[in-house]
């Protein structure tokens, strides 16, 4: 049961995205895919950058698949995953301040 809940085991998912907003069609497009990262459970972390917890890397995968499937034809858009313990190592700054890392909240799944 431990290791179900190892930092090496819990992944983050992060999406940059880098699309076209000069045509209200690709503005349209732009929101669609951001609404379908957000129906997905992920959250904005800046603009253009979404994360995701899961649960293992079989997890992860699941909805780096999701993630896949809703891709606009334009535009670039980056996958990254990384382990709870990178992520838990992460340094966030407001201007010269270092920020303390909110504790984010537990996700429950249903299978």
């Amino acid at each position: 049961m431990i290791e179900r809940f190892s930092e090496y085991r819990i992944m983050w998912i992060f999406v940059f995205f880098d699309l076209p907003t000069e045509t209200k069609s690709e503005r349209k497009k732009y929101a669609e895919f951001r609404k379908h990262l957000l129906r997905d459970g992920f959250t904005m972390f800046q603009f253009s950058i979404y994360l995701r917890h899961c649960p293992s890397r079989e997890n992860a995968d699941v909805h780096i698949k999701r993630v896949k499937q809703g891709l606009p034809r334009n535009g670039y858009v980056g996958i990254l995953t990384v382990t709870d313990k990178q992520f838990s190592q992460m340094e966030l700054f407001r201007g010269c301040q270092l920020v303390k890392q909110e504790v984010p909240t537990q996700q429950l799944e249903l299978f």
